[in-house]
């Protein structure tokens, strides 16, 4: 909307600017077709009048005139220029405006496929925890011995407690002391970074 009004407070403008060229260009054209109308009436009145020499102011007149009309044409083709300048600027915003459309609906589009997958990630894990808290104990404990202390926290921090007590217990103390290690200390930064 700014580049409509600007543009239509420049047309307005240069329409004043020719306007006003035009409005010079007849009065002196007026005051041109005057003199030798003057010089007429009077040589009829006097025939023994000199006649007033009017071609050289004729001739600065007709340069006055064209210089209007070339410095006119150039402010037309200055005009035209800055259409043109106006409505690639258009096109521009138009094309930004439709790009920034599309981005923030793929944007929508990704946060909704990611809150499904998150989901869906969530659900699994659910369904697994729900699983091995549901094991018998010397079922379950040979699993937690083959996974990574960090990963097995993770269920056992999940899971009912009882159940996560049993597997525990039944792991070697090396795995059991790195995976209480790991389940104490999930949370204990988390007052640090907030600070």
């Amino acid at each position: 909307m700014t580049v409509t009004k600007k543009k239509m407070q420049r047309r307005g403008r240069v329409l004043l600017v020719v306007a006003g060229l035009l409005a010079v260009s007849g009065v002196l054209r007026v005051t041109t077709d005057l003199g030798p109308a003057i010089a007429q009436s009077v040589e009829r009145e006097d025939p023994e009048m000199v006649p007033v020499q009017s071609v050289p102011q004729l001739a600065d007149l007709d340069a006055a005139v064209a210089a209007i009309q070339s410095r006119e044409a150039a402010l037309v083709e200055r005009e035209r220029q800055f259409e043109v300048r106006f409505a690639a600027l258009e096109l521009a915003e138009a094309e930004f405006t439709e790009t920034t459309r599309r981005l923030s609906e793929a944007e929508e589009r990704l946060r909704a496929t990611l809150a499904q997958t998150d989901a869906a990630a969530e659900t699994d894990l659910a369904r697994l925890t729900s699983v091995y808290e549901n094991m018998q104990p010397d079922a379950a404990v040979p699993l937690f011995q083959k996974m990574d202390a960090g990963f097995a926290a993770g269920f056992l921090a999940r899971m009912r407690p009882d159940a996560a007590a049993q597997i525990l217990a039944g792991l070697e103390p090396d795995q059991a002391y790195s995976v209480s290690v790991i389940l104490a200390g999930r949370n204990a930064l988390a007052g640090e970074i907030e600070r």
